[in-house]
């Protein structure tokens, strides 16, 4: 009896920690409470009654007076507010020496901030009839998770809480009122404005949890996860929400199961739930992209037999007789036509009549896409209370750093309150033109890379009389050897310069010192996606839109930085540069998806051990999710999007490869969020914010890109042009294409820089005759009156190329803006049912207030002055009187 008071009092002093007290007291062996084992994988404090709500944790250092004296001011700050502290000290943590600081917050706390950031609590009960039930839902059955898994809570009115009016929301215990993410997003506000500097020290720039993390006073702060996610918490009173989040979502043999949105949403937040909504939408619209493609693809495949261009080729008699002048000065010999067979036949797998179809038809999918997903987002925002939250956030949730550097104030003429302002800041622009300037620079090293290597390639490469490339045979030629190296190294710089950019693009945003959250994310995104715009697209766009454009022709080439500096303009094959653009689409998709998968398998991937410790602890160990990671999980996706939609026509299968990609990124950031972070603190979005703008910029630049890919970088212009006006015959053939679509050069007339060695290559020179070169262009032969200068067959093509570039965009841009202008951004539903909670919040307010108006009048009437000064709250029996009411 008295060893079980005796290890009652010692737990009950101890369950409070005050600042400036030695709390090195507790020991492993305090772990009984009233006789009763503690349970340390527990979610609440010793007491058992009180939820911990948020966990900080510190080490002792060297420098450990200055921080313990700031963690002292800290927490002295955190329990005037009003929150409750609570110190496990570092000899019952498992690695002894890691302290943990457990805070709590009250009911008064909650409800104070509540009704500063108008959290949406319910009021009442949902009397709208739910929307009648599809009659082919039957067809989704298998892909359906239960319905308790779906919709974890019942459908409420909500309405902004507001603490004066406490009786008019359906509080039934205080405790479980405001759910855990609500809880964590308090005190985590709480958290960055509180200061911890001394009364006669004040110095405005100490403030916030996050200078104390930054500075090493706390060593990370974070809210703690309801459960272990491998099986149900010990605790009746714990929701489990993590482990039935990885049971039905976070596994990869779940993935043709729907998500559990609401689920994700309560437990980590609607900012969170939102990214992965839009995740899901884009993987179920990219599967209709993929068929598309993967139809395109066959019918290529299909078609192989019929490519007459491909054949004349790759016939001896016609591309092994065609002598090609040399692709670059000095080191490249003249090559005979037919060793460009293989590319020929590959091109035509993604250069074909259905591209065309495909490119028009991925105008109309993303907008589509795009329109679709609006709606979808207006469903969530109405189901999750986000209809109006946007101007309450631009209002509330600003920054503590534009609180504490902007210094300077003005009178706000519409409120009269006196607010920060910014002042006027200088160089934000020069490090943003720097970066540029970067950019461009790697840009230009590595096209003269390519111009580079590539006469390297060439002169190990040579083509023989034989027709035999040495080293690997007719498989790799110096083209395609250039397109793949350049590619690879291309990648590799994306790569480096991918850290750099991060770090420059949030140096600038800071210096601009955005006032609210909402506009610090904006900021940020537009800067990060134009960095990773030009830095991920560049040598897509230089070999779509530049390659074999500006060469000239034998006897005048054009050179990238001036003849002085011998790197010729490169050229197409005649099989065209389509196939070089497929190449380094694969390269850098293929190369991206690899070393994103390798770093998340590279993250400990932490198993469930065998020992149990406590709670904090274990969430400790995990990683820690860091504010921008989620700003880079949707800059994945939509660097993504931009290869899917900007260069779809060279790879129809691009579709196809990212759906199989975000199939299995779908469960691995699940699996990530679930297993391997520590519980992320709830954060409000009705939208993705800023990437909306960057996914309709996207679509509208993809119809322009497409359109130019076809008109330029395909082939299709110039054969159709053949087929219909230049063909010999009365019958339309493509035969004779090939020697239609080569100029002629005489050999004597090509200048001595441009003359390769006979040294290099002598057998060539000994053994084969040749007088005149071919070369991909239409001009005139020699000996014409105007020799070397433009056909009038390559002014056709042009005007061609220029046609067709306007109707495509013309037709395209009209379907776009019929469909956006045909389908509504809010479903008609939707809208419906907003008008009408809005209605029946407004009558169920003003019935409140009639009601409470009343029950203080008949009070003021019944009782004396005293009695009738008392809040309408003390009455017995006013929750009574206003439960009939409502």
């Amino acid at each position: 009896m008295l060893r079980g008071v005796f290890y009652l009092v010692i737990t009950q002093n101890a369950l409070l920690y005050r600042p400036g007290l030695n709390n090195e007291g507790f020991s492993k062996s305090v772990c009984l409470q009233g006789g009763k084992e503690l349970n340390r994988d527990s979610v609440y404090f010793r007491d058992g009654a009180r939820r911990i709500d948020f966990v900080l944790s510190y080490v002792d250092d060297k420098d450990g007076d200055k921080k313990q004296e700031r963690r002292k001011a800290f927490e002295a700050s955190l329990e005037k507010v009003g929150l409750e502290l609570e110190l496990e000290d570092k000899s019952n943590s498992d690695d002894g020496k890691t302290y943990f600081l457990k805070v709590h917050a009250p009911w008064d706390v909650l409800a104070t901030y509540a009704d500063v950031l108008k959290v949406k609590v319910p009021f009442k009960a949902s009397d709208i009839p739910k929307a009648r039930q599809d009659p082919l839902s039957w067809v989704t059955l298998p892909f359906r998770l239960p319905e308790r898994i779906m919709r974890p809570e019942p459908d409420y009115f909500t309405s902004p809480f507001d603490k004066a009016k406490m009786d008019f929301f359906l509080i039934h215990d205080k405790e479980t009122f405001f759910p855990p993410s609500t809880r964590n997003r308090i005190v985590y506000y709480i958290l960055t404005r509180c200061p911890y500097y001394t009364d006669d020290c004040q110095e405005r720039d100490k403030t916030g949890i996050k200078r104390l993390l930054s500075n090493g006073t706390y060593t990370s702060a974070f809210p703690l996860h309801d459960c272990r996610y491998w099986k149900k918490a010990r605790e009746s009173r714990c929701e489990n929400e993590r482990h039935l989040l990885y049971k039905h979502w976070a596994r990869f043999l779940t993935f043709y199961k729907e998500q559990p949105l609401n689920l994700i949403r309560k437990y980590y937040g609607e900012k969170i739930g939102i990214y992965f909504a839009w995740l899901g939408f884009y993987t179920e619209m990219l599967f209709f992209a993929a068929v598309m493609g993967v139809i395109c693809f066959l019918y290529g495949v299909l078609s192989y037999e019929d490519n007459v261009s491909s054949k004349e080729i790759c016939d001896s008699k016609i591309g092994g007789i065609i002598v090609m002048c040399p692709l670059c000065d000095k080191k490249c010999s003249y090559w005979k036509l037919n060793s460009t067979c293989l590319s020929s036949w590959q091109s035509h797998l993604f250069d074909n009549e259905a591209t065309v179809f495909f490119a028009i038809f991925m105008g109309i999918w993303v907008t589509l896409f795009l329109e679709f997903w609006k709606r979808r987002q207006a469903r969530l925002e109405y189901e999750w209370d986000l209809v109006d939250f946007e101007e309450e956030q631009q209002q509330l949730q600003i920054r503590p750093e534009f609180e504490l550097k902007c210094t300077n104030r003005r009178l706000n003429r519409i409120t009269q309150v006196i607010r920060p302002r910014r002042g006027s800041l200088f160089g934000g622009e020069a490090p943003g033109l720097l970066q540029i300037c970067l950019i461009l620079a790697c840009i230009m090293g590595v096209i003269a890379y390519r111009l580079a290597v590539y006469a390297a390639f060439a002169s190990i490469m040579k083509d023989s009389p034989t027709n035999h490339i040495q080293l690997v045979g007719s498989l790799i030629t110096p083209q395609l050897a250039t397109s793949v190296t350049a590619s690879c190294i291309n990648f590799i710089l994306i790569l480096v310069l991918n850290f750099l950019y991060e770090h420059v693009a949030i140096w600038i945003t800071d210096m601009e010192i955005p006032k609210t959250h909402l506009e610090y994310e904006n900021k940020l995104t537009m800067k990060m996606f134009m960095f990773q715009f030009v830095n991920f697209y560049s040598s897509c766009f230089y070999v779509a839109f530049f390659k074999g454009k500006f060469v000239g022709h034998p006897g005048d080439y054009r050179y990238m930085f001036g003849r002085w500096s011998g790197l010729r303009n490169e050229e197409c094959d005649p099989g065209g540069c389509l196939i070089e653009l497929s190449t380094q689409l694969v390269i850098v998709m293929a190369g991206k998806q690899l070393v994103l998968l390798g770093v998340a398998s590279g993250e400990s991937a932490r198993k469930h051990p065998e020992k149990v410790y406590s709670r904090w602890e274990q969430d400790h160990d995990l990683l820690s999710f860091s504010q921008f990671g989620l700003f880079h999980e949707y800059l994945e996706m939509v660097i993504q999007f931009g290869f899917i939609t900007l260069f779809v026509a060279s790879f129809p299968l691009a579709p196809l490869l990212a759906l199989f990609n975000n199939i299995l990124e779908v469960r691995v950031d699940a699996w990530k969020f679930t297993t391997q972070y520590r519980r992320t603190v709830a954060a409000k979005a009705r939208n993705i914010g800023a990437w909306q703008e960057i996914l309709n910029v996207v679509a509208i630049l993809s119809v322009v890109t497409n359109a130019f890919i076809m008109a330029f970088t395909s082939d299709m212009i110039p054969r159709l042009v053949y087929l219909y006006a230049y063909h010999p015959g009365s019958e339309a053939t493509m035969r004779g294409y090939i020697n239609n679509s080569l100029s002629v050069y005489e050999i004597s007339q090509i200048p001595a820089p441009n003359r390769p060695d006979e040294s290099e290559n002598p057998t060539w020179f000994n053994q084969t005759l040749i007088t005149t070169c071919r070369y991909r262009d239409y001009r005139y032969p020699p000996g014409h009156d105007r020799q070397y200068s433009h056909t009038m067959q390559f002014w056709h093509i042009l005007a061609a190329k220029l046609a067709f570039i306007i109707i495509m965009e013309h037709v395209v841009f009209v379907v776009k803006f019929f469909v956006a202008w045909l389908i509504p951004d809010v479903p008609s539903e939707v809208k419906a049912r907003v008008k009408r909670e809005r209605y029946l919040i407004q009558e169920y307010l003003h019935n409140y207030e009639v009601e409470r108006l009343k029950l203080q009048l008949s009070q003021s009437l019944c009782f004396s002055t005293e009695t009738a000064s008392l809040l309408p709250s003390e009455s017995p029996d006013k929750h009574h009187i206003l439960s009939e009411c409502l």
